[in-house]
């Protein structure tokens, strides 16, 4: 998450940048990662962005809507990115060093949505879960695919549980991200290639 609460210029939502909406989906994702879903009222997430709680409803008709709009959004735009990263590659294992790319430099931008996401998902409306659930499986779908181009003895589910476990140690950074930032998305990119048994680069 870009923004935070006071540098709404960089929102990461899309349309016109510094809208009240955006605004509102940038603050509670810094509210929610700090106190819980539960722990922000709508009062509370409307003081934040300057407006009354019942000012929110003219942009989301319930906090709940604020939850799901936030995390269908990540889920779209990590496999929107990832099928862009995927098909522009030369070839398999160009792919998966672009989709590692493309996922340190996700997670190490937006950190409260990682925490949000881990934290607040039995909170999501049940439409916006079963959204969120299809945009993943077709996520991790384009990382087992090229996975077993480049290691043709991988079974589907194998090249699966392999990208989770990639994902979940690119998406340690709410905790792990001690290093500077470019420290850190190189230590991350080489972890993440080394667990893909991607061959050396060049």
């Amino acid at each position: 998450m870009r923004a935070r609460l006071a540098n709404v210029n960089q929102s990461r939502y899309p349309g016109p940048v510094g809208t009240r909406r955006e605004q509102i989906l940038d603050t509670a994702a810094e509210l929610f990662a700090e106190r819980g879903f539960h722990g922000v009222s709508v009062v509370e997430l409307g003081a934040a962005c300057g407006i009354s709680g019942p000012a929110l409803y003219k942009h989301f008709p319930s906090k709940d809507a604020v939850l799901a709009e936030m995390l269908v959004d990540i889920s779209e735009e990590l496999l929107s990115v990832g099928r862009e990263r995927s098909s522009g590659a030369a070839d398999a294992v160009a792919a998966l060093r672009a989709l590692v790319c493309w996922h340190v430099d996700f997670a190490l931008r937006h950190k409260p949505l990682i925490v949000v996401q881990d934290r607040d998902w039995a909170n999501l409306p049940d439409t916006a879960r079963e959204r969120v659930r299809t945009l993943q499986r077709r996520y991790v779908a384009i990382w087992a695919d090229r996975l077993r181009e480049v290691h043709p003895d991988l079974t589907a589910r194998t090249a699966r549980a392999m990208a989770h476990a990639t994902f979940g140690l690119i998406n340690s950074t709410p905790h792990s991200a001690m290093l500077a930032e470019p420290e850190m998305r190189a230590l991350l990119t080489a972890m993440a290639e080394r667990s893909l048994a991607l061959p050396p680069d060049g």
